[in-house]
C-alpha cells in the first residue's frame, strides 16, 4: 500500500504548467513539522515536493500561496531524468489525489498583519461591540409566527 497524508504549509507559491495534451499540473513544496524537537529544543521540518493534476492543480494555483496550510492525501512516487550535465537525477515526490485547504485567504492575511501581536491585545473601550436590546432580534425573519400551547411538545 502506498498512501501518504501530510499537513503543512506551502513554502512557495504553486507553479502551474500544462502538458502537451493540455492537462494542468501544479507543483509546490510543503513544509511539514516533525513531531519532536532537536537537541537545541527547536522543531525541525521536512520539505516535501507535491505534484497535483487536472482541475485540482488549477484550484491550487488560484487559491493557495506561500504560507497556506493544506492537508495532502496521495502517494509517493520516484522518477528519474537525465540532467543538463548528462547525469541521471532521481526525484521523490508526493502525487496528490486530494488537497484540502485548511485556512482561508482572509485568515492568512490577518495572521501576516498581526505577526507580532502581544498576548493581551484587547480592544480599547470605544471599540467594544454593543448590542441594542430594545430591537427585536427576529424582526428580519418575516411575519409573526403564532404557536398554540397545544402544539408544544412539553
Amino acid at each position: 500500500m502506498n498512501k501518504v497524508i501530510l499537513i503543512g504549509r506551502l513554502t512557495r507559491d504553486p507553479e502551474l504548467r500544462y502538458t502537451g495534451t493540455n492537462t494542468a499540473v501544479a507543483t509546490f513544496s510543503l513544509a511539514v513539522n516533525r513531531p519532536f524537537t532537536n537537541q537545541a529544543g527547536e522543531r525541525e521540518a521536512d520539505f516535501i515536493n507535491i505534484v497535483v493534476w487536472r482541475k485540482q492543480a488549477e484550484n491550487v494555483k488560484n487559491y493557495l500561496n506561500q504560507g497556506s496550510q493544506v492537508a495532502v492525501e496521495g502517494r509517493i512516487q520516484t522518477r528519474s531524468y537525465d540532467g543538463e550535465d548528462g547525469k541521471k537525477r532521481y526525484v521523490t515526490e508526493v502525487v496528490a489525489d486530494n488537497v484540502q485547504f485548511l485556512d482561508t485567504k482572509a485568515s492568512r492575511e490577518n495572521a501576516q498583519a498581526n505577526s507580532n501581536p502581544t498576548p493581551y491585545d484587547f480592544p480599547s473601550t470605544n471599540e467594544t461591540p454593543t448590542t441594542n436590546v430594545e430591537k427585536d432580534p427576529f424582526a428580519d425573519f418575516g411575519s409573526n409566527i403564532e404557536i398554540n400551547d397545544d402544539e408544544l411538545p412539553f
